[in-house]
């Protein structure tokens, strides 16, 4: 039986964790007082005793918790930003290329961002394959619940004396500077940027991730790419789907579930590569429980939804 700690187990993320493996069998949770949760000597003592470690913190704190591990088999899972582009850490999205057996070998595993767990798993096959070139100039656009936010933004939602202009979607990180972007780039291989605008809109989870693309902007067609897609995401919890392209997409479809759902709409001259998830599932903590289970040996959807 493994020994589990979530250290931020109060946060959003850490909290979905915690409901996930609470009633299971095969791990033993360590548990710190109210009092005792951000006594810096009770975590570390937790930290070190765990066989696995979530790490569901600000950036900050997460550098200095993995400055607290001195146990060398301590295997971590870091919820936060801080490590996703960092030597010495594995990108914890295991249906991408040769992935999975490197998390599984890990004792440092960076959980993908949210919306980067969207882009990455439409655009790196096809960077990989050569179907979209390095030099790319991509651009992306992502709807999501506001849960994921955290507990700040769902309390700003949910009062009910908010203002109207929550009831509209909002374009956030205006400036072009949002942090998934280097993980968005560097995981795809990619040597630009994408433009990005990521939308949040009133309803609690879900999100919808496209890259559009242009005929000229491929080498192939889009079956070439369903073809590609069918191939990576066939089976476990990524898949690729075939939606009716005349019917509406809806962001919150796999809201309070583990999985993704891959699909090409468009034509052959317009492309609009779409991945569905839940942002709090598959873009937080449902891929670190899947990294979790990885480690473990375990089936990855383990103490999942889907």
């Amino acid at each position: 039986m493994k020994k589990v700690f979530i250290d931020g187990s109060a946060g959003t993320t850490g909290l979905r964790i915690y409901e996930r493996l609470a009633g299971r069998s095969d791990i033993e949770l360590i548990r710190l007082s109210e009092e005792k949760r951000k006594d810096a000597e009770a975590r570390r003592e937790a930290l070190n005793a765990a066989d696995i470690a979530f790490l569901c913190l600000p950036d900050a704190a997460a550098v200095e918790a993995v400055s607290m591990v001195v146990n060398k088999n301590t295997a971590i899972i870091d919820t936060s930003t801080a490590h996703r582009t960092a030597n010495g850490w594995e990108y914890g999205f295991a249906e991408l290329h040769g992935r999975r057996e490197r998390i599984a070998s890990s004792k440092r595993v960076a959980n993908p961002g949210c919306h980067a767990s969207g882009f990455v798993s439409l655009v790196e096959p096809l960077v990989r394959e050569g179907i979209i070139q390095k030099d790319a100039l991509l651009s992306c656009f992502s709807l999501t619940g506001y849960s994921g936010g955290g507990k700040k933004m769902i309390a700003q939602y949910e009062d009910e004396e908010r203002g109207f202009a929550l009831d509209s979607p909002a374009m956030y990180a205006n400036g072009q500077s949002h942090k998934h972007l280097p993980e968005m780039s560097k995981i795809c291989g990619l040597e630009n940027l994408p433009v990005f605008c990521p939308i949040v809109a009133d309803f609690y989870s879900g999100m919808q991730v496209t890259v559009p693309l242009f005929k000229a902007q491929i080498k192939g067609t889009a079956e070439d790419i369903k073809a590609l897609y069918r191939e990576y995401y066939s089976s476990g919890l990524v898949k690729y789907v075939e939606n009716d392209p005349s019917a509406s997409l809806y962001s919150n479809a796999l809201s309070f579930k583990d999985n993704m759902e891959i699909s090409v709409s468009g034509n052959e001259d317009r492309i609009l590569l779409v991945s569905r998830f839940d942002n709090l599932g598959k873009g937080a903590s449902g891929a670190a429980i899947q990294n979790m289970n990885i480690i473990m040996g375990v089936p990855d959807e383990t103490g999942l939804d889907i």
